[in-house]
């Protein structure tokens, strides 16, 4: 797994707490923070699996800095990893902001050297798989992701980019192939094979992990998947789209940490936060004081999961419609009546194309964050084993038959209703 090699470019440097100090008193920024570095307040938090993160905080403002290590953070530099993926998260940012104004974090500084990227401080934000576990409403995060998706998906396809200039964004993004491995291994591989890597809540979830080691047709849809991911440059996704890949409040949503972008199917990213918006949902069992208690937020999870596909599809029409640029669908071929009518039912076939992808990318996340390396701290946080184990058990309940029987979802309704029917049943869990 990995890269054979811990590698650092000259002048690179990790930094910590006094060198990012030194580093940013050098810099305009500051200026801008104010005051005498020595009285600046620096902490890193990070909490991921990669990287370092910074906060600073001045007397007149504040930022935060991203710095990639050259190691995973959550095994230790026994896996190498590139340096790079900073310059292509730098890159997708960038890209972001330009087609989604005001849903990203502005950057500040980047310092290809030292692999860090200094950005808006969102100090008011909170990561939303914490304000999920602890029952916040988001109002606004429906619209504002359906905005971000529909965005970034379309305006980087050849929907409506030229072929010249889409062949261009392929080849600025090709070389991030560490973490596009990183995800062919653990997300479309591992979890359905005996791997070092895997773990998960045992020995409750032992016979699931069996099940799901030994079911060939799941290997198969899986696989068809992984072949999608690998092969179909449709357009920039962002490659991390989860939960803790949002900071937001209740009225403003900042989509963050794109670092695993690249040029791949579009239904990976939206199916990337259904996935987690379902895996929360099921993990509300172990989070309420008592049984029922956050049926009104089961409610609105579920809805929230309608809203996401229902209003991202209705905004990626209305842009399709409105633009004339892209060599996917010639304009010139489809001005008369006829073509325009059999253009709006291609439009239409397209999303529902789109939606099936969507379905089988969430199945795999789900399944990965469960039986993989990496697992969601919406389940991990619950305490009480046998309660995780169900809440991950219907999870994989759901997810299996969503990758398996996806042409039997014709709908987003339809995997709400899923999801509901399984959060009521009891999984046979092995017991100790």
């Amino acid at each position: 797994m990995g890269a054979t090699k811990l590698y650092t470019p000259p002048g690179y440097r990790i930094l910590d707490v006094e060198g990012l100090r030194g580093l940013v008193s050098s810099l305009s920024l500051r200026s801008q923070l104010g005051g005498d570095p020595e009285s600046w307040d620096i902490v890193e938090v990070g909490d991921g699996n990669l990287n370092l993160v910074f906060l600073v905080k001045g007397p007149n403002s504040g930022f935060a800095a991203k710095q990639a290590l050259p190691y995973v953070r959550l095994v230790g530099d026994s896996w190498p990893l590139p340096l790079s993926r900073s310059h292509y998260e730098h890159a997708a940012l960038s890209r972001q902001a330009e087609h989604a104004p005001g849903l990203v974090p502005a950057i500040y500084h980047y310092d290809e050297t030292l692999a860090l990227i200094v950005m808006e401080l969102l100090d008011a934000h909170v990561i939303m798989r914490h304000g999920m576990i602890a029952g916040i409403v988001y109002p606004e995060f429906a619209d504002d992701i359906s905005t971000f998706l529909a965005a970034t998906l379309f305006n980087t396809s050849t929907l409506a980019m030229p072929a010249e200039d889409f062949k261009g964004l392929i080849e600025e993004f090709a070389g991030n192939t560490a973490l596009c491995k990183i995800t062919e291994d653990l997300i479309f591989t591992e979890p359905y094979m005996v791997a070092g890597n895997n773990r998960w809540t045992s020995p409750w979830l032992d016979g699931f992990a069996e099940m799901i080691r030994e079911d060939a047709d799941l290997k198969c849809a899986i696989s068809r998947l992984k072949l999608k991911f690998m092969g179909s440059p449709e357009a920039m996704i962002h490659g991390d789209l989860h939960t803790g890949s949002v900071m937001l409040t209740p009225e403003d949503t900042r989509f963050i940490d794109p670092e695993f972008a690249f040029m791949g199917p579009m239904g990976f990213d939206i199916g990337a936060i259904v996935a987690n918006l379902l895996l929360n949902y099921f993990s509300q069992i172990g989070h309420e004081e008592t049984a029922g208690a956050r049926d009104g937020y089961r409610t609105w999870i579920l809805e929230t999961v309608e809203a996401v596909w229902t209003l991202f599809r209705c905004k990626f029409l209305d842009r399709w419609e409105a633009c004339e640029s892209g060599d996917g669908y010639p304009a010139a071929l489809f001005g008369d009546p006829f073509g325009s009518a059999a253009l709006a039912r291609e439009r239409g076939a397209f999303l529902d194309r789109l939606f099936q992808d969507t379905l089988g990318f969430a199945a795999a996340k789900m399944i990965r964050r469960i039986l993989g390396i990496a697992h969601n701290i919406d389940l991990e946080c619950i305490e009480d084993a046998e309660i995780r184990a169900t809440a991950e058990a219907r999870s994989l309940m759901l997810a299996r038959d969503l990758m398996v029987n996806t042409e039997c979802y014709r709908d987003i309704q339809a995997v709400s209703a899923a999801a509901r029917r399984i959060n009521g049943l009891a999984p046979a869990l092995r017991r100790p």
